[in-house]
């Protein structure tokens, strides 16, 4: 790694200087610096896709310095434990300020899906069925998750999900730190009935106008997560450790409604 004590790099540059690539298409490079770095807890990625090393002297990333990546998938039925696939995905980074959607597609998962996911997701069989399969889009999928925190609304669902089908397609085991919105949604809001997803919006006034869709529940989730930061910060968190701390802590129980496998 002391090749990025120097500075950030561009995946170009890892390419010519550590691959000995000089002129690697960018997509190649992309590649071969998500291989390099994509887990290595050492690095993050910036937000003009360069790579650089966690500053000297800090445990762990600064809130405002982590990239993360939120992800919703839509899928044939209820579940990786039903081994269903993903029908749709989308991933919106969240840095700072930028909220920005980076990955959305329709997705070919290679079996009929369930009526009841067709009935709530509105994604039939006739609309995916000229859509790229997940072996197609992996590779983008790990480019855009590649150096970020893996963000979802109910996150052992989708993360579940992704890690199954990128072990299936590709053989590659995903890796890296988790957020999950519900966990922290419990932790910072108090006086709420349910956790789902619906009701956070709600309690936040944030709009959603493609319900049960990946893009529109990423963007959503994508908008509360900027909500939920600062009231983080608030209890003390500076640190991606810190945040990781606060979602590990346990809360009082109370009688609210599950929010289950799916973010309803």
């Amino acid at each position: 790694m002391t090749y990025l004590t120097g500075g950030p790099r561009s995946a170009p540059d890892l390419a010519r200087d550590v691959f000995g690539m000089r002129n690697a298409p960018d997509a190649v490079a992309a590649r071969l610096a998500v291989a390099l770095l994509g887990a290595d807890a050492r690095v993050y990625q910036l937000p003009d896709s360069s790579w650089a090393m966690v500053p000297a002297g800090v445990s762990s990333p600064l809130i405002e310095e982590c990239a993360f990546a939120v992800v919703d998938v839509e899928t044939t039925g209820a579940g990786p434990r039903h081994h269903d696939r993903i029908t749709e995905i989308a991933v919106v980074i969240v840095q700072g300020e930028r909220i920005e959607t980076v990955f959305d597609t329709l997705v070919n998962p290679e079996r009929p899906i369930a009526p009841i996911a067709a009935a709530l997701t509105n994604i039939t069989n006739d609309m995916v069925k000229d859509a790229p399969t997940f072996a197609e889009v992996s590779d983008e999928v790990l480019r855009v998750l590649a150096g970020r925190v893996f963000v979802a609304h109910n996150a052992r669902f989708d993360w579940g999900l992704v890690a199954g089908e990128l072990r299936r397609t590709r053989g590659f085991e995903l890796t890296g730190p988790q957020v999950c919105t519900v966990r922290l949604s419990r932790r910072l809001v108090a006086d709420i009935d349910s956790y789902a997803l619906g009701s956070m919006a709600h309690h936040f006034g944030l709009e959603n106008p493609a319900r049960h869709r990946a893009a529109g529940d990423a963007v959503v989730t994508a908008r509360l997560l900027h909500r939920l930061l600062p009231r983080a910060r608030e209890r003390g968190v500076r640190t991606l450790r810190d945040l990781e701390q606060l979602l590990a802590t346990t809360v009082r129980s109370k009688k609210r409604r599950r929010t289950g496998g799916r973010r309803s």
